[in-house]
Formats: structure tokens, C-alpha cells, sequence
């Protein structure tokens, strides 16, 4: 059995239009298990890849560069009765309110009314974690604008993906302690609420920046900078193999 992530599009909200919004695609043995993030131009590049909406979607923050692309969902799956309804979108059930206001609460959703935007998927609200096909997955707060917005997932033994962030060396201590591989908000240069190649040196020890990848930055040319800094960058349509993933244990859920 086979483990990757797959990044659609890698780019801060400003290289979105040349990087892809960021959004990234976690792979079992070549097909996709759960869809991380869904920016305006994210749905699309997952449909030229799987063919078919995604079956499942986690959802990091509000911003939308990273929901702005659930309003094409939502049409693809109300408009199909074999797949409304059935799309889970896992969220921290903090960012419940807040998805809702931004892309849910809009008058008429169909010009012929009669729809409810949620209807055509099936919410999970979250606090700890969920389940999905078996595996456990943990939540934990990053630090990206107001505190309590936004918040990256962990795949034990696997994958930690952080989303948009600041350093957080206290969650990536717990959640990136056993091999993980660990996808990171970073551009050249940090600002309040995105990492810089500066914070990574700072913040995080020397075993843990040897399993960064970096997504989430501002140009090619910035890139091709933090490639040459030694660090493993994510391009669009890249590919990474993880480690395989722990078997959950009794206290997850």
C-alpha cells in the first residue's frame, strides 16, 4: 500500500492565478481519500486529475482562497443524484459560523429556490478529530489571524498539514513527533499571519525542517529561493510519498 499527497496548487492567495490556489489531495494507493481545501480554482484541478467531485473535503479556515470553490461544488453534486448529499466536509466546529456566513448564507442558492446550500453535502463538524475509512485524524489550532480560525490536521505516523500558519512548534511537537512528513504555510519572507524561511530556522529544530515541504508561497522565483535554501518545495501538481499510517489507537475518537 501506497501513500502521497498531492498538491493541486501551491500558491499564496496572490500567485493563486500561477500557482493554483493551495489545496492538496491525500492519495491511497494512487486514488483519492480526502481533498485539503477547496480554493476558487481548486475544484477544477481536482476534476482534470479523479474525473468526479470529491468524495470527502477538510476544510483548514474560511479564507477564500480556500472555500471560494464550494459554490461549483455544490453544483456539481446537487445537480447529481447519485453523488448529493454524499460529499462529507469535515470542519472544526469552531469554523462552523464563520463557512456559514461566507459561503453558505447568501439568498437563493438556486434561482429556483427549493435548495438548501448543505443539503448537497453532508457537514461534519469536528473538534478533536474524525473519521474517515477507518483512520483517525486529529485537529489542532494553528496561528493565522484571529485565534481559533484556523486549524491544520494530522495524520498519525503520516502527514501533518498545517494550512495557513505562523510557526507552531508547541503542535508540531505532538503531532509531527513520529516520522510525519509535514506540509507548511511558507513564503520567502514572514508576515503576522504567514510563516517565513526565517521562522522555519528560528522556530523549528533541524530534524523537523528535513521533513518540511513548503507550499503557500508568493512566486515561482520565490520558489525556486527557498528550494535553494535546502528546503523541499511543493509545485503544482507534485506529488510526495508518506510514510504509512499508524494504526489508531484506543483513545482516538
Amino acid at each position: 500500500m501506497s501513500w502521497q499527497l498531492h498538491f493541486l496548487g501551491v500558491g499564496a492567495a496572490q500567485a493563486a492565478g500561477d500557482l493554483g490556489s493551495s489545496s492538496a489531495v491525500l492519495e491511497r494507493d494512487g486514488a483519492p481519500v480526502l481533498m485539503i481545501d477547496c480554493g476558487i480554482d481548486a475544484l477544477d484541478r481536482y476534476l482534470a486529475v479523479y474525473g468526479e467531485p470529491p468524495r470527502a473535503l477538510y476544510l483548514t479556515h474560511t479564507h477564500m482562497d480556500h472555500v471560494a470553490g464550494l459554490e461549483n461544488l455544490f453544483f456539481k453534486l446537487w445537480f447529481d443524484e447519485q453523488r448529493r448529499g454524499r460529499t462529507q466536509v469535515f470542519v472544526q466546529a469552531a469554523l462552523v459560523p464563520w463557512l456559514q456566513m461566507r459561503v453558505a448564507d447568501y439568498p437563493g442558492v438556486l434561482a429556483e429556490g427549493g435548495a438548501n446550500f448543505w443539503e448537497a453535502f453532508r457537514l461534519v463538524p469536528c473538534t478533536r478529530g474524525f473519521w474517515l475509512e477507518g483512520l483517525w485524524f486529529d485537529l489542532f489550532a494553528t496561528r493565522h489571524h484571529r485565534p481559533g480560525t484556523s486549524f491544520g490536521l494530522a495524520l498519525p505516523g503520516s502527514l501533518a498539514f498545517t494550512g495557513d500558519t505562523r510557526p507552531i512548534p508547541e503542535a508540531l511537537a505532538g503531532h509531527a513527533a513520529h516520522g510525519e512528513l509535514v506540509a507548511h504555510d511558507c513564503g520567502l519572507v514572514g508576515n503576522p499571519s504567514h510563516t517565513g524561511a526565517d521562522d522555519l530556522e528560528r522556530e523549528y529544530p533541524p530534524d523537523l525542517r528535513t521533513r518540511l515541504v513548503l507550499y503557500h508561497y508568493g512566486s515561482t522565483a520565490d520558489g525556486a529561493a527557498l528550494a535553494a535554501r535546502g528546503y523541499r518545495v511543493a509545485v503544482p501538481g507534485g506529488r510526495i510519498a508518506l510514510p504509512i499510517p499508524a494504526a489508531p489507537d484506543g483513545n482516538a475518537g
